[in-house]
Parts: C-alpha cells; sequence; structure tokens
C-alpha cells in the first residue's frame, strides 16, 4: 500500500522561511494555509512607510549577508536588484575620529589559532584558554564587542567554531533595492498565484494530533484540520503553544540554540548635520563607537538625512523598560556623546524617529538566532521529521555560514517543504 501523502498543509507563519516553504508546497500543488499572528507578512522583516523615512526604511532586517544563493535567485525571480555598499567606515574613540582599520595587531595570531582549532567552545572560553594575558586585552575586548553587536549573542554562550569563519572572512553585504519588503511582496503574490490562503491576525495557541494529521488551535476558538503543520515561529515561541507530546520533546532541544536580541533606532533630520559639522564625513557609511548606543550608519551614497543606531547582545536588556520615546531619547543621546553636542539641539533638528527593541515584540521575543557548541545536536533534533505530521522551521534550523539571516530562512523554508514533499515523508519511522 502507498504511504499516505500531506495534501492539506498548515503554514504558521508569515515570514521568509513560512512564505518561501508555503510557495514551493502550492507549486507542488498543495492545499496550503499561511496563519499569521500580526497583522501583516514578513515577520521580523518590517518595512516603515516610506513617507516617515523618504525611502522604504527597515525596522528589522536589511542587509543581504553573505553570498545567500537562495535570496539572490528570489531577487532575480522578481527583477530586483542588489546595491552594494558604498562609503568610509569611521571609528570613534575618546572623540577623535577615524577612518584608520584599527584592526588589532593580533589578527594574524587569533586567525591562527582558529585556524588549529578543533574542538568547540565558547567564545569565553577560547579567550579565556588562547588569550588571557594582558597583552590581549585589546583584541578581548574587540571580540566580544562584536559577538555581542554584530552577532546579538551572549559571548559565554556563543560557539567559538560557529563564528570562526565569519571572523576570518569578513564577508560581503549589499542591500535590496527597495528594502527587502520589495521581496516579501514577492512571495506574498507567488502564494497567493498559487492558491495559498493567508490568514492574518490568526495567533495559534495549540496544535494537536489526530487521526489525519493534526489540529492547528486559534486564539480566537477557530480551528484547522490539516495533514501537516510547518512551524517557522521564533524560537522563544515554541514554549508559547501547546503541542504534542513528541514535539513538545523535540522543542525542549531549542533552548541550546542561542536567540540575542536587537534594538534598532532610525533617525531622520532635517538636514545631514554630520556632514554640516565636519565635511569629512560626506562618504559616511558606518560609525562605530563606545557609545551606550555604539553603531550607526547612513543610506550613503544616497543624500537622505538619516541615521541608524544599532544596538545588540545581552546588553539590551538594561534597557528592557524602556517605551519608544525612550530609546529614541536613548539614541540621541548617545549621537550627542559621540559628536559632543547638546542632545536639544539634534531634537530640534528631528523630523521623524522610530525606535524597535524586537525582543519586546510579542511575535518575536528578540532578533535572530546564534550557534552555541550544543547547536548542531538540537538542530537535528528538531529537524528530525520522524513521520510525524508537525515540521519545525525557520532561520534557527539552518545549517550552514549564514545563520539568523533572511538567506538562513528562505534557505531551511525551502529544505523543509522538499521534506513534506518527500514520497514516504508520513510514513512511520
Amino acid at each position: 500500500m502507498a504511504p499516505p501523502r500531506a495534501e492539506n498543509i498548515v503554514v504558521i507563519g508569515a515570514g521568509a522561511a513560512g512564505l518561501i516553504a508555503a510557495r514551493e508546497l502550492a507549486r507542488a500543488a498543495k492545499r496550503v494555509t499561511i496563519l499569521e499572528a500580526r497583522e501583516r507578512c514578513g515577520g521580523r522583516i518590517h518595512p516603515l512607510p516610506s513617507a516617515e523615512f523618504g525611502y522604504p526604511a527597515e525596522g528589522g532586517a536589511e542587509f543581504v549577508h553573505g553570498e545567500a544563493p537562495v535570496t539572490h535567485r528570489l531577487l532575480g525571480e522578481a527583477g530586483l536588484s542588489t546595491l552594494p555598499l558604498q562609503g568610509a567606515r569611521w571609528n570613534v574613540k575618546k572623540g577623535a575620529f577615524s577612518r584608520r582599520d584599527l584592526s588589532d595587531p593580533y589578527t594574524d595570531r587569533l586567525h591562527q589559532v582558529l585556524t588549529g582549532l578543533r574542538s568547540d567552545m565558547t567564545v569565553a572560553e577560547f579567550l579565556q584558554q588562547r588569550f588571557a594575558v594582558p597583552q590581549f586585552t585589546r583584541l578581548r575586548y574587540s571580540i566580544v564587542k562584536r559577538v555581542e553587536s554584530y552577532d546579538a549573542a551572549d559571548p559565554r554562550r556563543a560557539s567559538v567554531l560557529a563564528l570562526r569563519d565569519e571572523w576570518m572572512d569578513g564577508g560581503r553585504s549589499t542591500r535590496i533595492a527597495g528594502g527587502y519588503h520589495a521581496l516579501v511582496d514577492f512571495l506574498v503574490s507567488e502564494c497567493r498565484k498559487s492558491g495559498v490562503t493567508i490568514r492574518l491576525g490568526s495567533a495559534v495557541t495549540a496544535i494537536e494530533a489526530s487521526d489525519r494529521g493534526g489540529v492547528v488551535l486559534y486564539a480566537n476558538g477557530d480551528a484547522n484540520e490539516c495533514d501537516a503543520v510547518i512551524l517557522t515561529v521564533p524560537i522563544p515561541l515554541l514554549t508559547e503553544i501547546v503541542l504534542p507530546p513528541p514535539e513538545r520533546e523535540k522543542a525542549a532541544a531549542a533552548a541550546n540554540i542561542g536567540f540575542g536580541n536587537i534594538i534598532k533606532i532610525l533617525l531622520r533630520f532635517e538636514t545631514r548635520w554630520w556632514v554640516e559639522n565636519r565635511k569629512d564625513l560626506a562618504d559616511l557609511t558606518f560609525l562605530l563607537s563606545d557609545a551606550s548606543i555604539p553603531v550607526w550608519w547612513t543610506q550613503y551614497p544616497a543624500d537622505l538625512p538619516v541615521l541608524t543606531g544599532w544596538f545588540g547582545g545581552p546588553k539590551t536588556e538594561a534597557m528592557a523598560h524602556f517605551d519608544e520615546d525612550e530609546l529614541i531619547e536613548a539614541g540621541i543621546a548617545s549621537l550627542a556623546d559621540i559628536f559632543d553636542l547638546d542632545p536639544k539641539q539634534l531634537t530640534r533638528n528631528l523630523v521623524m524617529a522610530r525606535a524597535i527593541n524586537w525582543a519586546n515584540d510579542p511575535f518575536a521575543r528578540g532578533a535572530y538566532s546564534y550557534a552555541t557548541p550544543e547547536t548542531r545536536k538540537a538542530k537535528s533534533a528538531l529537524a528530525r521529521p520522524d513521520g510525524r505530521p508537525v515540521l519545525f522551521s525557520g532561520e534557527a534550523l539552518y545549517c550552514g555560514p549564514e545563520m539568523g539571516t533572511v538567506e538562513a530562512a528562505l534557505a531551511n523554508g525551502l529544505e523543509t517543504a522538499q521534506t513534506i514533499l518527500e514520497p514516504d515523508y508520513l510514513a512511520a519511522p
């Protein structure tokens, strides 16, 4: 007798993973319903109105990192292009601005040690074992700062092997012309053309096993019976959905996958005052400092009077109680500190401001995942289908060099859809 097939599939979450999985399944003539708790698609891709900032600003994901083959293939399908980052990276230390590369003199030593590393450990353990002496103080500081900010990770949990390639390669980043939301719009259009039903404002509270496969229960009391469920919610939300015992046991492994936070602050001014104050900042792209909001960037080469602030990692917990206005004030105070200006002067120049603390978003609880030394095993447990009707998917389950990115979500969403399309997916293990 032929094994049962999954014909009616529910996808929970209309982020990048959910949208691309739904599209692939619908193209294979499956009946697909996407349930999204928000009133919009995109998840942690969060477009802000162009009228507010003068361009399609991003409250969430903004850059395309690394090779990103799935992302670039989709961009080609959508007729979208990427824009290379241009301009200069500036550093500010004790009020002194510099375009010099402030890389540590022991960077070559770091790369040599990393190349020979065979066993995994946390970043904190690695620094303590290999670079504990005082001559490496600056190196330790720069590594911890990068892990906390760029990777939004806790050095006491983050895997040093997972970050090794990133540190040694540096990677390249681009922006999507028109913003990430243009890619989301394309995927939504593709889903609808293929017959996918998208239900917004549909928070899921539980998934139950049934004779057919599964029953998805909504917060409003509605229910969907289906053959299979793809659960694409961020890692912290797995504990907020009641799961059947086998899936609940698998989901417990997610505790070994790191999940970091980002606070993003966008400030639109009347003028590019930083260029008016310092003509040499005309080509500024990134500004790195030790201020409370340490990283800022522009939209160079566009001459938009917008600065975006970035603060990541465990230190964001100190601002967990800040509302949006308080975060904006903190951003302005940081810029004033960096440029030795009166915060009131910057406030008078301010036209529009937005601040997003992703940890306080009820449908995210943070920004993106990172690997711990136990993450590989955890991913293996979560990704194993076991002939069960519920599959976990999303950027946190991606196995590759671009974990924590939109590329990771897209690649894993595709992989999950392909698993369901296997003829023996629902066969008993």
